[in-house]
């Protein structure tokens, strides 16, 4: 399930054709009943950033989400881990269960090592099934095989619930 493909409408590739294709750095990794996110960048920031639009890939293609709206998140947690955790359940509640709100892109501003706060802010709009195709839904995020790598070239594993 590395490479998935939704099936759009004329609509949705007209979308995606205005405007430039979005450069991801994740993957899909095979995982029983669940599906297991690697994600990667040139900072910690840009691998978070990058989790958190593959959970929004998984559900959808965001080439097909028109930035026509902001939305700023702010989490915290008690250590890396739980940073990350909270990071992506705060986005994932915000699709889920407030504002229906889909991100074509988010852009981590600041991640406080320190006191394990971060920083976000999203460019997107409503989730809306005529714009959107729909893909699989995440349920949860979870800390099974949670893996945070902050090198040279920061890498993240992490598994959601679907």
């Amino acid at each position: 399930m590395n490479d998935r493909e939704l099936d759009l409408t004329a609509t949705m590739e007209a979308t995606k054709a205005k405007y430039p294709p979005i450069n991801k750095k994740y993957e899909y990794l095979d995982h029983t009943a669940d599906v297991q996110i690697h994600s990667w960048g040139d900072s910690l920031e840009e691998a978070f950033e990058q989790c958190a639009m593959a959970m929004f890939g998984y559900m959808t293609d965001t080439e097909t989400v028109e930035p026509l709206d902001t939305l700023d998140v702010e989490s915290e947690g008690d250590d890396m881990e739980s940073l990350l955790f909270h990071f992506l359940d705060d986005w994932l509640y915000k699709f889920s269960a407030e504002l229906f709100f889909v991100p074509r892109e988010i852009k981590v501003l600041h991640i406080d090592r320190m006191r394990f706060k971060i920083r976000s802010i999203g460019w997107g709009e409503e989730f809306s099934l005529e714009k959107h195709p729909q893909g699989t839904e995440v349920k949860a995020i979870t800390y099974s095989a949670m893996q945070i790598h902050d090198k040279e070239k920061p890498e993240i594993y992490t598994i959601v619930d679907i």
